[in-house]
Parts: structure tokens; sequence; C-alpha cells
């Protein structure tokens, strides 16, 4: 089944907090493709109202032709993750990101207090704990999702893992398996060393390798390094559109393309390689 693994946002996605105003402007400029306000992790408890408030600013002053706008709540079994769908049924945002998901139903919740006539947004689940990496599949499989982000930072800390490469790729692994089995999308979690520019772009193309298509940026600087790493290259989409043009042509299930011999899977990933380019560049 594929619903919108290969149109859902893809690339450089940014977290902001809600109570940073000051910053939209730059989140919104910084090449991101989607720019998400934050409710949840980076506002203090005392100030939860005055972010609700800044994310209606943000999202009233939004440009139809900049970003996609996107809003992480609170998680659905608190006080203030209950307050916010109220909020967020009122100014409408297009892309509602939950956190802690851990069951199909908390999608279901999401969904049916904020879809109404006429407004029905992206759902995303934030997968960061060891029950959801379990139930992956299940979860998953709700019809409103549109795709999943993975949250090393929280799943590092409840299991007692490290947040390196190593240490979360059963977890990654896992969570990119399910999401194409589901035909939906998958973001990998942020890289927190700011410094690290090489580490960031190792990061980033290792989870392409994975399957995943895009990875969140805690800082604008980030972005152009995620862009770069989640876009093909110049000489893999070429050989991507050899091997497409080659089966047109031959309708063969293996031949040869530029000295490779290439068959169903070859053709298939050449496919969706080349949809995922024409659909990104004509956004």
């Amino acid at each position: 089944m594929t619903r919108t693994r290969w149109t859902a946002p893809a690339g450089a996605w940014i977290i902001t907090p809600a109570v940073a105003g000051e910053r939209f402007a730059k989140a919104r400029s910084c090449g991101a493709t989607v720019t998400l306000v934050d409710l949840e992790d980076s506002v203090a408890p005392h100030d939860k109202d005055l972010a609700r408030e800044r994310a209606a600013d943000f999202f009233a002053t939004a440009d139809p032709a900049g970003p996609l706008p996107g809003v992480r709540m609170n998680a659905l079994t608190t006080r203030a993750g209950l307050r916010d769908l109220v909020a967020l049924a009122d100014y409408r945002p297009p892309l509602v990101l939950v956190p802690m998901v851990e069951s199909a139903r908390d999608i279901e919740v999401a969904a049916a207090a904020l879809d109404a006539n006429g407004y029905a947004p992206q759902i995303w689940a934030l997968i960061e704990t060891p029950r959801a990496i379990e139930t992956a599949p299940s979860i998953l499989a709700s019809p409103r999702l549109t795709g999943v982000l993975f949250g090393a930072a929280d799943y590092a800390a409840i299991t007692g893992a490290g947040r390196t490469w190593q240490a979360l790729l059963h977890a990654r692994s896992v969570l990119a398996n399910a999401a194409a089995a589901a035909g939906i999308a998958a973001v990998d979690s942020p890289y927190f060393d700011l410094t690290d520019t090489d580490g960031l772009r190792r990061e980033a193309e290792q989870a392409r390798a994975l399957g995943y298509t895009g990875k969140t940026a805690v800082h604008p600087r980030q972005v152009p390094t995620i862009t770069e790493a989640f876009r093909p290259t110049d000489a893999e989409l070429a050989q991507a559109r050899a091997i497409v043009a080659a089966h047109g042509q031959t309708g063969a299930s293996i031949t040869s393309v530029h000295g490779q011999m290439v068959g169903a899977p070859f053709y298939a990933a050449a496919q969706a390689l080349t949809e995922r380019a024409d659909h990104q560049q004509s956004i």
C-alpha cells in the first residue's frame, strides 16, 4: 500500500520554540521544507499558554509560498496536550506532530478532535519510546497518519542507550521498515551537536540509506547539510532515469544499464527516486 511516502514533506525539517517569536523569520527563511513551532519540550510549563498564543500568530503570518508550517503539540496524556488540541482546532495548522505516540488510538484521538469540514491536517507521529518501537506496525497502520519522526533523545533516555548511530540503529531500522510497509514517510531525529557538520552529514546520509526521507534540524545552520544529504546526486538521478527508460523500452524483467544487470527491484527503486525528485522540483 502506497499512501504518501514519496509526496510527504521530505528533506530538512526545523523546529523552533513557540515562545521565541523572534526566531520565526529565520526558521522560515533557512531553506527547510517544514517549519515546526514547538509547544512541547522547548517550552517551560509556566509558558504553555503563551506558547499557544504565539503559535497562533505563527500560523496567521505564515507565507503560503514558504515552507509548510506545522506544530509539535504536547503529549495527549497531559493536560497541556488536551489544551493544545482545543487551540489547534481554532487556528488549524496544516501539519500536527503528536509526541509520545504509543498506539494507533493516539492518532485517532487527534484526528477526531481536529478534523472538521474543510480541514484535515497532516498528522505525524513522534515515535520515541521502546513500546512504540515494539508496536510500530500497528501504529503506522492508522489511515490518518501521514508519516513518522524518530525521537532519538527520549528513546535513548528511556532505554539507557547512547545517542550514537550504532546504539540506535535497531530502533531506526525497525521504524524505517514499518514506515515502508505502511507506505508512509519517516523523518529522522535531530543531530544535537551544532558544531559537528561532518557528523551531521554522515548521520543524515546513513538515515537516507536506511530509507528515511528527511531529518529534523535544531538550528538553521544545519538545514543546508541535511538538504544536500537527502537530495539525489546528479549521477544517482541520471542512473535512475536510465533504468526507468530501459525498463520502458524493453519491458524485460532483467536488462543491462551502463554495464549493470538490473531487475524488478532496481526498477522499483529507480522509479521511486525519480518520482521523489520530480515531486520535490514541483513544490
